[in-house]
């Protein structure tokens, strides 16, 4: 069965995924951040994550230079940030709440999760490049619900599905 990438791109998006804004700063100290969807979890021990990032987006290179990141888990009320970080624009951050970390590394405030990474790999992923973190400081919100991604719109949980 032959498929073209726009139909390999339906069947990925009837995948539902969280949605982060991974950050970092610029080597003349400017915040950067774009909003990723191919995010997981590699390793418990070490702690490893890895999120895949264009290879035409805006931020590629300051990414590629950068040591450190944090990937930023969007809760169900932080759509708008998705959306503005997933935007081309410089000015991203004009009245972004977030907090400096001791690592230099902007973490965005409210989200359900931040994980301040130093960069442990970077691998060759077509037209993405695969970049792996090793999670050295962490803080969680239990109070809050995910922001989903489903079918090329925002979603967010529902009830939780019982075992019978």
């Amino acid at each position: 069965m032959s498929f073209n990438s726009l139909t390999f791109r339906e069947a990925m998006g009837r995948f539902a995924t969280g949605v982060t804004v991974v950050t970092t700063r610029d080597s003349a100290g400017g915040n950067c951040g774009v909003t990723v969807n191919s995010f997981a979890s590699v390793s418990l021990d070490p702690p490893l994550v890895l999120f895949c990032l264009d290879r035409a987006a805006m931020s590629f290179d300051i990414f590629g230079d950068a040591e450190r990141f944090a990937i930023n888990f969007l809760s169900a009320d932080q759509h708008n940030l998705s959306v503005r970080f997933s935007t081309p624009t410089t000015d991203k951050w004009n009245g972004v709440d977030y907090d400096l970390w001791p690592s230099e590394v902007p973490v965005l405030k409210g989200c359900l999760a931040n994980l301040g990474c130093l960069k442990d790999a970077v691998h060759d992923g077509g037209d993405h490049v695969i970049i792996v973190g090793r999670v050295e400081t962490l803080q969680i919100d239990n109070a809050k619900s995910p922001l989903v991604y489903y079918q090329s719109g925002y979603r967010q949980i529902g009830q939780s599905i019982q075992p019978a």
